[in-house]
């Protein structure tokens, strides 16, 4: 089969032909693709950041948000069958740890990663999962139309769920950055809260995006936008702030739109937050990290998807077409998800 493999950090990844995967165990699940989305994730493995954190073995197939048809069952597995439509947890869990039996796939201690670790990912024609991973939908579902809800989109539900209590109405949310997580996210509030949404974006055609899918308001990021989500919220920043970006100075940026005891979520990825313990201790306001969602994350996520309450925003290309992809969401020509599909 076809797929696309990391072989150095710092350069392309290349397209090979490699064997397909075989069950190796029981419960195991070989889907062939239908979707899958290029994060930026991606982009940070290419450049190394994940290689002391996981340390896979060069060269592996990249991809984490994977959306296909079951091909193929281990002798254990009872909740798919071959043929079914599934979009897959990106991190298969053993289901049998403290962290599982809480609800908390994504701190399994026996986890493995498909795309970020020595488990090759979904970039290909095939991948190899677990039957804990696969969450079936309907059978009329094209994989590609929801193959990045599989991490951007349950990484963004799952920061919106945790603060659903603390948007009640009268409350303010600030999205920042309306890019593949964030278009998710507005969605997922519009869906879940009451709130007033505020998004800023440096990019305007982002911005009108976020206008048609549930903002109330939004704010070019031109260097004013902190005064102006101000200005927006009577001098005091928003109850809650999600930062989808996380770099280059938006990490603290999120930090001054937040108001004394808000919080803040940090989604994105790639700077240094910083900020004074006296503003910690005076202003009561709370700093909250934000890994990929549960398993149930997902599945709530599917029931708004296949409503039409979420809809996922994509540029499709030919698996061949891998590298195009990557160059076009790394110099920010993708608006919503860039979709690879064999």
């Amino acid at each position: 089969m076809k797929a696309v493999r990391v072989h150095e950090y710092h350069s392309d990844p290349k397209i090979d032909d490699i064997p397909e995967p075989k069950l190796a165990g029981p419960l195991d699940v070989i889907v062939k693709i239908g979707g899958a989305g290029v994060c930026r994730t991606d982009l940070h493995i290419l450049e190394g950041q994940w290689a002391d954190a996981m340390n896979p073995e060069l060269p592996y197939v990249i991809g984490h948000e994977n959306a296909g048809w079951v091909h193929e069952v281990g002798e254990g597995v009872t909740n798919v069958a071959v043929g079914d439509t599934v979009i897959l947890h990106p991190q298969p869990s053993c289901g049998l740890c403290l962290a599982c039996r809480a609800g908390r796939d994504m701190q399994c201690e026996n986890a493995f990663f498909p795309g970020l670790s020595n488990n090759d990912g979904g970039m290909a024609e095939y991948l190899r999962t677990t039957a804990r991973a696969c969450v079936k939908l309907n059978p009329d579902t094209n994989p590609a139309d929801v193959a990045a809800l599989a991490d951007a989109g349950i990484t963004a539900y799952h920061a919106v769920r945790k603060a659903v209590p603390d948007l009640y109405p009268g409350t303010t949310a600030v999205v920042q950055g309306a890019g593949g997580l964030g278009h998710i996210g507005i969605q997922a509030l519009a869906a879940l809260t009451a709130t007033r949404i505020i998004v800023v974006d440096r990019n305007p055609e982002a911005l009108a995006l976020a206008k048609q899918i549930g903002a109330d308001e939004t704010v070019l990021a031109d260097g004013n936008h902190v005064d102006a989500v101000k200005d927006l919220t009577g001098g005091n920043g928003a109850n809650v702030v999600f930062d989808f970006v996380a770099e280059q100075g938006a990490e603290n940026d999120a930090w001054q739109m937040t108001a004394p005891a808000g919080y803040q979520y940090v989604i994105g990825y790639g700077g240094q937050f910083t900020a004074p313990t006296l503003d910690f201790v005076a202003g009561e306001k709370n700093v909250i990290g934000n890994i990929v969602g549960t398993y149930n994350d997902l599945a709530e996520l599917m029931v708004l998807a296949q409503a039409g309450k979420v809809t996922l925003h994509t540029k499709q290309y030919p698996l061949d077409a891998a590298l195009e992809a990557i160059h076009d969401l790394d110099a920010g020509r993708v608006r919503g998800r860039a979709i690879l599909v064999p």
